[in-house]
């Protein structure tokens, strides 16, 4: 068994523990906002720890209406700018908290007095020295270069930092998130019998909106990084803009396709793949019918029964990313590779 099938399989701990650890200083935080909030945020991220902003910015945006940017490090490291970080909250995450750019960002914006906080695994990395508020991943050493239970950490930790901001998300809300994981791990033996039917697979896309856009970045960067697919990653909508025209009969396309308001959008999307002849995999969840009716689909065993004031869709991104999870490290399996050292790649990656 690979390092990374073993390290997905612990991330209902993790984040059971994650939440449990770090809500206190969450709490702190939330007091500390409520008479601080930020008129802007600012996330600063590189590779799986991106995609966790990614995540972040709609999240944020939806739950608390404070408009988010993602950071563009070599404004600092290349160009020299200078930005004005006024008023600003600005967010590093990184899973070893080494990633030099990202620091480099955060230490400009302290230096400018904007509110700093970095979410890291590591609590004696640079990062976790340089920002105001530290807030860890409790996810223990990941081992595999693939990054998964650290991702999914990273998306917890957001889940709490929208708390903190004050919106609508409650920690009971979010300690039933464990358990739904937990349930997505019970797919392993139906992921592991389609996984054949792609193994040489060359190129795919993969699709998201909303919430789930940022999952299909990282399931894409984890079929790259540890299969060797050249995989592209879309909005549904943007997909309609052009790249589209690349799909042809047979062609692999992997939809996340939760139910609520970007379901809309997704159906007619897949009613036009299906004309073309692509090969379609949907994931999606078992309140989702018409997406389970689908010829290949995987449906995550549980729903939140979230009665809040938020749509259901917005605890998704979690349950979801296992799948796509699983479905990679056993496609490297089929391929004969070995997703817990991809060529080319190590575990702590430095850019300026």
């Amino acid at each position: 068994m690979s390092l990374m099938l073993a390290e997905i399989r612990q991330q209902p701990d993790v984040l059971e523990r994650t939440l449990r650890q770090e809500l206190r200083g969450v709490e702190r935080l939330r007091k500390l906002l409520a008479d601080r909030k930020p008129r802007f945020i600012i996330l600063a991220a590189r590779g799986t720890s991106d995609n966790a902003a990614q995540f972040g910015r709609y999240l944020l945006e939806i739950t608390t209406g404070i408009p988010v940017s993602l950071a563009a490090p070599s404004i600092f490291t290349l160009y020299g700018a200078s930005v004005s970080f006024g008023d600003a909250l600005v967010v590093a995450i990184s899973q070893s908290g080494e990633s030099t750019d990202t620091n480099l960002v955060l230490e400009r914006a302290r230096e400018q007095g904007a509110l700093t906080i970095g979410i890291t695994n590591e609590a004696k990395s640079s990062l976790a020295k340089l920002a105001e508020h530290v807030f860890l991943v409790r996810a223990g050493r990941e081992k595999s270069v693939a990054a998964t239970k650290t991702y999914s950490g990273q998306l917890m930790m957001l889940y709490l930092l929208a708390y903190a901001l004050g919106a609508a998300i409650r920690p009971d809300d979010l300690r039933r998130i464990p358990d739904w994981a937990s349930k997505s791990l019970d797919l392993e033996r139906d992921i592991a019998e389609l996984a054949p039917r792609y193994r040489f697979m060359d190129y795919t896309v993969v699709m998201g909106r909303g919430l789930n856009y940022a999952n299909a970045f990282e399931f894409a960067l984890k079929l790259m990084e540890t299969c060797y697919v050249v995989a592209e990653r879309f909005s549904s909508a943007d997909f309609l803009h052009g790249p589209i025209a690349i799909v042809e009969r047979s062609f692999p396309v992997f939809l996340f396709a939760p139910g609520g308001v970007t379901w809309p959008s997704m159906l007619p999307m897949l009613e036009m793949l299906k004309q073309a002849g692509a090969e379609t995999l949907v994931i999606t969840d078992r309140s989702n019918r018409e997406a389970l009716a689908r010829k290949h689909s995987i449906g995550v065993p549980a729903r939140l029964n979230y009665s809040g004031p938020l749509p259901e869709e917005v605890f998704t991104p979690i349950p979801y990313i296992i799948p796509a999870q699983l479905f990679a490290a056993m496609l490297a399996a089929e391929k004969g590779l070995d997703p817990d050292r991809p060529r080319g790649l190590s575990k702590i990656t430095l850019t300026l």
